[in-house]
């Protein structure tokens, strides 16, 4: 998906074949302060997330919590928030507006020197970028020691926070997935000070009382899915993740192992230090024949693949809540998947849950998906059913305005 520059105001062109939107841009004029009485202003604390927002197909970057936020803050615009976002600067402008988005740019993902760049760039370019942003409430997701940066801002500034759980390990001491001892700690810190929690499902909300004494907020992820999004009860099985150890990418290999008849389409390139691995998969995926992988696919291309799968295929040790899942319910294409997100719809499982670790489980599971017309078209139904009403924008956003005016009280 190109990105379209045009002036604020400008209706946004739709391409010729029905499909999504390009996103709105145009350079941004200073805020003002909010009128007595009127909505909040939010910022999206997303250093990440620009790629998505904009459209990127050259950048090879892509998250789950960075998708969630661009909806979310889509959403809020279109019930007229006054939205900013911060990110990292790649090559945009200083300031300027994508589909009503006000988006600042902080410093440059790899600026500044090893060890000292911890202070400055980092941390003073997102305290410049919070205190131009001037909103009322700061909203930032994953576990990160931005988490305390943003909880500091705001006791600092009169301001009001929100955390939101990207991973069920954000509430595991220990296992977070911070890098550095010392950033865990700081991390946690700001967790205890941040003024609300978001937790994406039940597991994560026992844990943050079990583990912290904070009571959290439980919203439902969302998706919105672009216009004309289908499946193809003649297609493939797929796998979509960022790959890295907590993906178990090769997993996917295995069960491909097991059922030669199908075919699978493996989508998602290497994560940091995994390219051996990556280099090592394709090399196996070829020799199976019935495996094609990818590699990197950016988020505003990835839908294609989506619309032509048949089953998704999840293979995670541990989730937050996938927007894969998201993705493929809202087409009706069923998942198959090594964790339980209690996701329920007439009192069954949304997805059909393999015993962990059992591959031969996952593969007769995916088998049947594919083979039994009858079964996939009832998953498929509850996989619709339960999209609609759980994890629709109006569901997501009942939620947050909910939790966003107890915040202005």
């Amino acid at each position: 998906m190109s990105t379209c520059i045009t002036y604020a105001g400008t209706p946004s062109p739709r391409p010729p074949d029905g499909g999504a939107r390009e996103p709105i841009m145009a350079r941004a004029e200073p805020g003002t302060e909010r009128e007595p009485g009127g909505k909040p202003r939010i910022c999206f604390v997303a250093p990440t997330a620009w790629p998505i927002l904009a459209g990127s197909t050259e950048i090879p970057v892509v998250g789950g919590a960075e998708v969630q936020q661009t909806f979310i803050a889509r959403a809020l615009v279109q019930r007229g928030y006054r939205v900013s976002m911060i990110c990292h600067d790649y090559g945009q402008p200083d300031r300027v507006v994508v589909d009503g988005i006000t988006v600042l740019r902080a410093h440059r993902p790899d600026e500044g020197l090893p060890v000292l760049r911890f202070v400055h760039p980092r941390m003073t370019a997102m305290w410049h970028a919070l205190k131009r942003a001037n909103a009322d409430v700061y909203y930032q997701r994953t576990a990160d020691v931005l988490t305390t940066l943003v909880a500091f801002f705001c006791k600092v500034h009169g301001k009001r926070s929100i955390y939101a759980a990207a991973s069920d390990l954000d509430f595991v001491p220990g296992k977070e997935e911070i890098d550095l001892g010392r950033d865990r700690v700081i991390y946690r810190y700001g967790l205890r000070r941040m003024d609300r929690i978001v937790v994406q499902n039940p597991a994560q909300s026992r844990e943050c009382k079990r583990v912290y004494g904070l009571d959290s907020t439980l919203i439902p992820s969302c998706c919105v899915p672009p216009q004309g999004a289908h499946h193809d009860r003649r297609g493939y099985v797929l796998w979509v993740a960022r790959m890295g150890p907590s993906k178990r990418a090769e997993m996917a290999l295995e069960v491909a192992r097991r059922l030669p008849r199908h075919r699978f389409v493996i989508v998602g390139g290497p994560g940091d230090g995994g390219e051996a691995q990556f280099e090592a998969m394709q090399r196996e995926a070829a020799r199976l024949g019935n495996v094609e992988m990818l590699g990197f696919v950016p988020f505003a291309e990835v839908d294609t693949y989506f619309d032509g799968a048949r089953v998704l295929l999840n293979t995670s040790t541990h989730e937050g809540f996938p927007n894969t899942f998201l993705q493929a319910w809202a087409r009706g294409i069923p998942s198959v998947s090594f964790i339980d997100t209690a996701s329920r719809e007439d009192g069954e499982p949304v997805t059909s849950i393999a015993k962990e670790a059992d591959l031969d489980d996952a593969a007769a599971r995916v088998d049947r998906l594919m083979t039994d017309d009858l079964a996939w078209q009832q998953a498929s139904q509850r996989c619709v059913r339960h999209f609609r009403r759980v994890h629709s924008v109006e569901a997501m956003l009942t939620g947050y305005e909910h939790l966003l005016a107890g915040l202005s009280r």
